[in-house]
């Protein structure tokens, strides 16, 4: 949705927050936004929508001016934070359909084009995550031993050692398929319990060791699209999860349901 943005050092383009569904002009107190050169305002678009929208350089968000971004770690944290407080804002107030960091238009009148072309979309979107937060389960277990311990070094082979040390070896390798077999079948009946609580689901890839000596590995990675007034129903399962099956089940949220509100 966003353009090329392309522009003399003068230039402004529009930046897009959030899409709104609401019928008066939305309560845009609080966060600044990504710049502090022009406060926040309201777009209208059809009916019964209203985008969040700033006016900013458009030298800033070129695709070269962006590239550099990428590179400045602490720099693109704090476009995101800005971007991210506007649609918590907006959210905590009107049913909110976030947009991706950078949304930007060269000017409304093509800010306007473009978002109500989607305007199904939106309502759809806002129709499906209405009174809904997103929360993050994740579930770790304990890591297989990567090894055997080792043992003190005989002064001679003894007799059928060589069978000895393939027969460990055989069983260290099926310890560790039946517990990778257990990890899964941990995150399936984690998974289809909140899935049965929940709206809506997605799985994402699961992440490998955060530090090089972790002692667990997460078998389960995924988001989940719950009613607001399910929340706590949601911290009990957790917990019930945990001592059923022995893992460790985080939760996390509620977070604005940037996943469940499609492409748009």
């Amino acid at each position: 949705m966003t353009e090329d943005i392309r522009a003399s050092a003068d230039a402004s383009a529009v930046y897009v927050y959030a899409v709104c569904r609401t019928e008066e002009r939305p309560d845009l107190t609080g966060p600044a936004g990504v710049t502090g050169e022009s406060p926040l305002r309201a777009l209208p678009l059809g009916p019964g929508l209203t985008a969040v929208v700033q006016t900013v350089r458009a030298a800033d968000f070129t695709d070269e001016a962006w590239q550099a971004r990428l590179a400045d770690e602490p720099e693109l944290e704090r476009y995101a934070r800005a971007h991210h407080d506007v649609v918590c804002a907006m959210a905590a107030r009107h049913p909110t359909v976030p947009l991706p960091l950078a949304t930007l238009y060269h000017d409304e009148e093509r800010a306007r084009a473009a978002l109500d072309k989607e305007a199904r979309r939106f309502h759809a979107a806002l129709e499906r995550t209405a009174h809904h937060s997103e929360w993050g389960v994740k579930v770790y277990v304990a890591d297989a031993p990567a090894r055997e311990a080792p043992e003190a070094a005989p002064q001679r082979p003894a007799p059928g050692a060589g069978r000895a040390y393939l027969d460990r070896k055989r069983n260290l390798r099926d310890r560790r398929e039946r517990h990778r077999t257990d990890g899964l079948h941990i995150a399936e009946v984690v998974d289809a319990d909140v899935s049965g609580l929940a709206t809506a689901s997605r799985r994402l890839p699961s992440h490998g060791p955060r530090v090089p000596d972790e002692r667990r590995v997460q078998v389960l990675n995924a988001t989940y699209l719950v009613a607001e007034d399910r929340a706590a129903e949601l911290a009990r399962l957790a917990q019930s999860l945990r001592e059923r099956t022995g893992a460790q089940v985080e939760l996390s949220g509620p977070w604005v349901p940037y996943s469940f509100v499609g492409e748009v």
